[in-house]
């Protein structure tokens, strides 16, 4: 719900106005980046779209290539992300992902795994459009075995009726059970096709029922019999069944966690989550480690980069 979301709309909107701040903060030598970061990021995606045309209009450029002349570094990466409008934001992403050199998985896994099967289907129709490519032939074309097998059951979004799921926990639980634990070897063909067919929901209940007859829980079970891109896959695909803000939080920390930062996935998550879900994710992030979103992207970013990502945070959770 739109309500759990940092980023709201701003109540005194006037596109023509916050073009002209725009405008102005870019104009001659030097870039107002505060000016910049403290507008964009008190304005809802709707809005910013509102704003992007009134730019074209009143001054005849687009405002997204005069950011990206003005900006630099990951800074300007944010900032156009926030730009771009949630869909087109996704197939882009996932394009990339794919035409660059080698896959990026990391990708494939946490949009595919995350968004509801209603925003899969939009995606995968606006990549059509956009790019007049099949989503699924390119993703097939840039990955294998299992893996490749639960990205296409991901993209198919068949769901199967609330009543039909719950008659099915049982045996379905019991079914995963002989396949991992059971066996000596994984059959992870039996792991892909229940785990990536069925609603959230369902697979709550096949978890617990699971955990009963294993004595352990799934995430167990995966991370003991399966390995590389499947593995965070299946796991990914648990993890949101779950909780979506749990995995989300569990991805901003280790996007951020240890020597380095992983900007693109920090990056990516901010920009997605925060008209949907990021007060959620803090909540969970508290919840799950030693100290808040808000003190760990300080303790891990730098100017105005680091100032744009604590303004989209909204708060301290300290």
């Amino acid at each position: 719900s739109a309500a759990r979301g940092t980023v709201k709309p701003s109540q005194n909107f006037n596109a023509t106005q916050d073009a002209e701040v725009l405008y102005k903060a870019m104009k001659g030598i030097g870039t107002d980046e505060d000016a910049i970061l403290q507008l964009l990021v008190a304005r809802s995606n709707a809005q910013r779209q509102q704003i992007k045309v009134a730019y074209k209009t009143q001054f005849g450029k687009d405002l997204v290539d005069t950011l990206k002349g003005e900006l630099g570094g990951k800074f300007e990466t944010l900032i156009v992300g926030l730009m771009a409008a949630p869909l087109a934001y996704d197939v882009s992403a996932l394009r990339n992902a794919i035409k660059g050199a080698g896959t990026d998985e990391k990708v494939l896994v946490e949009i595919l795994a995350s968004r509801t099967p209603q925003q899969v289907k939009e995606i995968v129709a606006a990549y059509r459009k956009e790019y007049d490519d099949d989503l699924e032939e390119d993703i097939s074309g840039d990955t294998s075995g299992h893996f490749k097998r639960l990205l296409v059951i991901l993209l198919q979004v068949k769901l199967l009726s609330s009543a039909l799921s719950l008659f099915l926990v049982c045996p379905r639980s019991q079914v995963l059970f002989k396949a991992g634990e059971q066996k000596f070897g994984t059959d992870e063909q039996t792991f892909v096709t229940i785990l990536g067919n069925r609603s959230a929901e369902h697979l709550r209940k096949v978890f617990d029922a699971y955990m009963k007859l294993a004595g352990f829980e799934m995430e167990e079970s995966i991370k003991r019999e399966t390995s590389g891109g499947l593995r965070d896959l299946l796991l990914a695909v648990v993890k949101c069944a779950r909780s979506v803000p749990t995995y989300f939080a569990e991805t901003l920390y280790y996007a951020m966690k240890g020597a380095g930062t992983d900007d693109d996935t920090l990056i990516r998550v901010m920009v997605t989550r925060s008209e949907v879900d990021l007060f959620d994710v803090r909540t969970e992030f508290r919840k799950l480690f030693a100290c808040s979103l808000f003190s760990m992207i300080k303790g891990d970013t730098g100017g105005d980069y680091r100032k744009a990502l604590l303004l989209l945070c909204g708060g301290d959770d300290a």
